[in-house]
């Protein structure tokens, strides 16, 4: 399991994500276009609203994904960690980690990996932290197999 195989992953991920976002908005916006003026006014009105709606929720979702984006485009994959720290794939007695976005579980090769950002709970705890050291995460003890 590579980190650069990863990080490709959660690439894959945010790209999805900006994708549908960039269709959603697309759709909402012709549904709009396409609502046409009936002899209940109200009805032409409250459908152009909740297409704008739609699509407004939609270009929120779709800055999120480019904030994930610029996250990821800071961390160099083929950097060597050896610390817990953005861009450092932790394995530990609960599981691997890649510490970069909130893309959830990666599978790769058969084995399994949780793709989390820094601010997630559990790379707070492990951060700066180093291989073979321990801690305490949710009253039950983590240890750190290695950082890479």
């Amino acid at each position: 399991m590579s980190k650069s195989h990863l990080h490709a992953l959660c690439l894959a991920y945010v790209q999805e994500r900006i994708e549908a976002c960039q269709a959603a908005i697309t759709a909402a916006q012709e549904s709009a276009n396409s609502e046409t003026k009936s002899s209940a006014g109200d009805k032409y009105e409250t459908g152009r609203a909740m297409a704008q709606n739609e699509r407004d929720r939609n270009a929120v979702q779709l800055q999120q994904a480019r904030q994930l984006l610029g996250e990821l485009q800071r961390i160099n994959p083929h950097a060597a960690c050896d610390t817990v720290r953005p861009g450092a794939l932790v394995r530990t007695s609960m599981g691997r980690f890649y510490i970069s976005i909130s893309a959830g579980k990666l599978t790769l090769d058969g084995q399994e990996c949780f793709a989390v950002s820094a601010a997630a709970p559990v790379a707070v705890t492990l951060s700066g932290r180093q291989a073979g050291e321990q801690v305490v995460f949710n009253g039950k003890p983590l240890r750190i197999e290695s950082v890479d």
